[in-house]
């Protein structure tokens, strides 16, 4: 109980230091104000003058916190006095990315039909619809296709929502903006797609719902490598098995001539090994500096792995 209480102490110490850095005391005590739904001092300093799009340093306004807080009835007010729905703060936020940051469906409605522009952009290139994917908010990206927002959008690193909602793991999410129309084939800025992304996170659930939508399985990225060396590579075990189970290419090399084997041995995973070896695995092939399997492993040091190698090569 007491560090529940240190934890709303500090919350609160937040929330005032937010609001009140910068201008006049009573801009100060509005933009408090929205914070904590105080829409009856709102309506006060409205009255007196204050202006509604008021902003601290930061460029965060009264209605932004009344929406990073889910104060619904001060969020309506502000919008009924004025209040500029697309105002940027100083990182690029606006009402509109906060409410989807937080989750709250019911406020992103509300902003929507007051006009808030769906391509907002954070300085990190996110708008409300990749900030709602990596959050897994299934409903809300649900209702952002409904207001038009795109999937075809692309953030700083020329990902999409489609490959955010990827890396975070969130299946029903990743199926949803498919139905929306997301390219799943598209690719960031090292030329991987959602599934290499998927891959490289680990997330089995999110590879087995951009396979059902028909995701290439032997999609590679920049350097050739597929989803199965990214996964390897990362050691993720439960991935593999799901994409070696669906069809993935066990023998692929990339641009370097690795290959998952390869990786298996350099993370030193006998499970992966043996998994990878019992699939089909080739532990006689070279990669480009004329190494096989059986060196890396030797050379990560790991009995058990150069063993398993060994006997699959004796047979």
């Amino acid at each position: 109980m007491k560090f529940i209480k240190i934890v709303a102490l500090l919350v609160g110490i937040a929330l005032v230091y937010t609001a009140i850095a910068g201008d006049s005391e009573k801009e100060k005590e509005f933009r408090v104000a929205a914070g904590v739904g105080d829409v009856e001092t709102l309506e006060r300093l409205l009255d007196e003058g204050i202006p509604v799009d008021t902003a601290n340093k930061f460029g965060v306004t009264a209605l932004m916190m009344a929406i990073q807080n889910d104060n619904l009835e001060a969020t309506a007010l502000l919008l009924a006095r004025g209040a500029n729905v697309n105002a940027e703060a100083s990182e690029g936020c606006t009402a509109l990315t906060f409410a989807a940051e937080n989750g709250h469906d019911a406020l992103t409605a509300l902003l929507l039909e007051r006009g808030a522009d769906l391509n907002a952009k954070t300085r990190a290139g996110w708008d409300a619809m990749m900030i709602a994917a990596r959050y897994g908010l299934t409903d809300m990206v649900d209702q952002l296709l409904y207001k038009g927002a795109s999937t075809a959008s692309r953030d700083n690193n020329q990902r999409t929502a489609l490959m955010h909602a990827a890396e975070k793991g969130h299946p029903e999410t990743i199926s949803m903006l498919i139905k929306g129309g997301s390219d799943i084939e598209a690719r960031d800025k090292n030329g991987a797609t959602a599934l290499l992304v998927a891959a490289d996170k680990g997330n089995a659930a999110s590879i087995d719902a951009l396979l059902d939508a028909g995701a290439d399985i032997n999609a590679v990225d920049q350097d050739g490598a597929t989803a199965l060396i990214w996964a390897v590579g990362q050691d993720h075990l439960p991935a593999a098995e799901r994409l070696i189970y669906r069809g993935a290419e066990v023998n692929h090399q990339d641009a370097d001539g690795i290959t998952a084997l390869m990786e298996a041995a350099s993370v030193r995973s006998e499970d992966l090994v043996y998994l990878l070896l019992r699939n089909g695995a080739d532990p006689k092939m070279l990669d480009n500096a004329g190494r096989d399997v059986h060196a890396i492993a030797k050379k990560r040091r790991n009995k058990r792995v150069v063993s398993l190698l060994k006997e699959a090569s004796d047979h």
